[in-house]
């Protein structure tokens, strides 16, 4: 379970990004958060795995309060959260299976690592991964020989090699085409029912936060106001996701205040 708790992130002196976040996730349910460019989404997820460092608050991964964490407890804490990026965010000089391998660096050794000595163990589950998501016929390619959606399957490979206990997704559809983008959010719905995993996808999409999400979560400058079902999301909650303005959200901090 992912439990956050008055979540505050502020870059210096100006206002909030995440303003008193509370959310919970829980089981193998599939969340998307939408919301307008600046509604801090991308900086919730990067709280989340710690890119971000947050200003106060608390978020808890299965008992495990990551906001403590430091050093070696604080990488050993990311290897259960898978990350996948809209920028794929893979080595193009490297192959399919040597970008793969790379979710493993936290386990095995430096010097194993450089000489591409992967275990057995790590190679089998390697495959047996691509070949789910429809790549393995590509593991001794490189990676800038493939297309949007199959290096987006790749990212998506590499972050579950991590064994992890939840699977963050950055805008993993907005550089691909509307049909890749579609087998992209169908993929990372069916694994989340196979591998028992919560995922909690950050989309523009609204149409496919409907149609491939349990959950959806609507923020407004750095405030959750919308958490319901797909069902649930009409137009006046698109509306007051969409609608709002920073001067009037500065209005309710300060009736709240008050």
């Amino acid at each position: 379970m992912l439990k956050i708790t008055d979540l505050v992130k502020r870059y210096g002196g100006g206002d909030p990004v995440l303003k008193n976040l509370d959310l919970t996730i829980e089981g193998e349910s599939v969340v998307s958060i939408i919301g307008s460019s600046g509604a801090g989404k991308s900086t919730l997820l990067r709280c989340i795995n710690r890119l971000v460092e947050p200003t106060s608050g608390s978020i808890e991964l299965n008992g495990t309060e990551l906001t403590k964490l430091r050093g070696r407890n604080l990488r050993a804490a990311r290897r259960k959260i898978g990350m996948v990026f809209q920028g794929f965010n893979l080595v193009d000089r490297l192959t399919v299976m040597e970008n793969v391998q790379s979710g493993r660096l936290g386990y095995i050794s430096t010097w194993a690592a450089i000489m591409r000595r992967y275990p057995k163990e790590d190679i089998r589950r390697a495959y047996e991964l691509m070949e789910r998501v429809g790549i393995a016929h590509y593991a001794n390619t490189r990676a800038d020989q493939l297309s949007g959606g199959e290096r987006q399957r790749v990212g998506v490979v590499r972050a579950l090699m991590q064994n992890p206990e939840i699977l963050l997704a950055d805008e993993p559809t907005a550089s691909l085409d509307p049909k890749t983008s579609e087998q992209i959010m169908g993929l990372l719905r069916d694994l989340a029912g196979e591998l028992k995993l919560p995922v909690l996808i950050n989309i523009h999409n609204v149409t496919e936060a409907k149609e491939y999400t349990d959950r959806i979560v609507g923020m407004r400058y750095g405030r959750i106001i919308f958490d319901d079902k797909p069902a649930s999301l009409d137009q006046e909650a698109m509306d007051r996701i969409y609608s709002g303005s920073p001067h009037a959200d500065r209005s309710e901090d300060l009736r709240q205040a008050s």
